[in-house]
């Protein structure tokens, strides 16, 4: 087999595994903020039941640094495919099972506490899947187009994204709201077990990334990749965690928050603010490449740097077409789309090979995953809920309290990819370790 061929096969291996997990671990994002306030958490009052459903979604986040430290640690000792293989099945079987957890009527605190436990096993296998799943790409291909396949994997996303929402969208429009509470939201998690058994048997099929076979061969793995990473890369650490920021912070509020803010808030159907989503995410398959692309031509820095200011500040508008005109359908969409397609992609596309080009590849795997990962608990799993409460102090002044939060986010993100290149050219220069030119 040619290395194109190979290449390609490791790039669609990589591609349907980062759709499952994904897809898993949005469905129940999106489902949160629609249902499981409603059967898992009732209380008085909406806000505080929405409140407690998106803590356990939080849960997920908190988790996968975990994951990330687990099975970045065996990525870099054994291997990555066998760890890509393991943390997809631990993400399926954790997803089939919410299918079956019995409502707060029925079984009464058990409820939620084993939606609680089934969530954290969700986190802990995402934790070790994204790093596996883009290093894959990255480390098999060429030096000079490593952001256009290590942002391969990254559709992953958006397509189980728009898998999540376009099939609660379905089932929303299809059946009645009753049906809907009752079961219907059921059958997308119960998906997810035919989903997994695809991606099994294709990254069963699957080598070994040449890069680390040479390291086995040499024997130059490093006996404690945490411990390595902490020590020869405490700055790298710190500013890819804060360009992690604006992609944690935004997706949460367009992917995932927008639709409960839409929805209960704003008062536009459930299904139209589902569809909007799938849309985006649709679209940003497109310019996800695109971006990864331009980083390889542009620099990784720079695409990063001015992506994380114009999607910062893409969010307020948005919230300004949403607040004043909630029912043009036209418009609400072009308030997503937009912010979120193209504008999100720019950063979303560059951003794998941006992490995988500070870490060298004894320590790439848990060094990639830790910081995704660790960031991923203020970035991320905390942006519901604080969008959740600036809506409850600020009122109908709430949206520009959270597209003031999106805007913060990004100007911290920005400073932050201009540290990293700041840091790579002083490596460089230093012959430290060897780093790949990214700015």
């Amino acid at each position: 087999m040619n290395q194109s061929t190979l290449l390609k096969r490791v790039v669609f291996a990589s591609l349907i595994g980062a759709t499952v997990e994904w897809y898993d671990f949005f469905l129940y994002g999106v489902v949160a903020g629609i249902v499981f306030n409603q059967l898992y958490f009732p209380a008085g009052d909406p806000v505080v039941s929405t409140l407690l459903a998106y803590t356990t979604f939080a849960v997920g986040f908190v988790t996968r640094p975990l994951g990330g430290v687990i099975f970045g640690h065996f990525g870099d000792r054994i291997g990555r495919k066998s760890m890509l293989i393991l943390t997809l099945m631990i993400m399926g079987v954790a997803t089939f099972m919410i299918a079956l957890v019995p409502a707060y009527s029925q079984i009464g605190v058990w409820a939620p506490i084993s939606l609680l436990c089934l969530r954290i096993l969700q986190g802990i296998g995402l934790g070790g899947e994204w790093g596996g799943a883009v290093l894959m790409t990255y480390e098999y291909a060429p030096p000079e187009k490593r952001g256009l396949y290590a942002s391969l994997p990254q559709i992953g996303l958006s397509i189980g994204l728009c898998l999540a929402s376009g099939v609660v969208a379905l089932l929303s429009y299809t059946l009645t709201n009753e049906q809907f509470l009752a079961w219907g939201w059921r059958l997308a998690f119960a998906l997810s077990f035919v989903l997994v058994l695809i991606g099994l048997y294709i990254r069963l099929n699957i080598m070994e990334t040449p890069e680390f076979a040479k390291l086995k061969e040499s024997r130059a793995e490093v006996k404690v990749p945490f411990a390595s990473m902490l020590s020869e890369y405490p700055k790298e650490i710190i500013a890819g965690m804060g360009a992690r920021y604006i992609d944690g912070v935004f997706f949460n509020i367009f992917g995932v928050y927008s639709i409960s803010y839409l929805t209960q808030q704003l008062k536009v159907p459930r299904t139209e603010a589902l569809l909007g989503v799938t849309a985006a995410a649709l679209i940003m398959c497109a310019f996800i490449p695109f971006f990864g692309r331009l980083s390889d031509r542009m620099g990784r820095t720079n695409v990063y740097f001015w992506g994380s200011l114009i999607t910062g500040f893409s969010a307020l508008p948005a919230f300004w077409l949403w607040m004043n005109y909630p029912d043009n359908a036209i418009l609400v969409w072009a308030a997503l789309i937009i912010p979120f397609a193209v504008f999100y992609a720019s950063i979303y596309g560059p951003e794998a090979a941006l992490f995988c080009d500070l870490f060298r590849p004894q320590v790439r795997y848990t060094g990639i995953s830790f910081v995704y990962q660790f960031s991923g608990i203020f970035a991320s799993g905390l942006t519901p809920i604080i969008a959740t409460a600036l809506l409850q102090a600020y009122g109908p002044n709430g949206g520009w309290a959270i597209a003031s939060y999106c805007t913060f986010a990004g100007i911290v993100s920005a400073l932050s990819a201009w540290w990293i290149g700041s840091l790579a050219r002083r490596r460089s220069q230093a012959a430290f370790v060897p780093v790949p030119k990214i700015a």
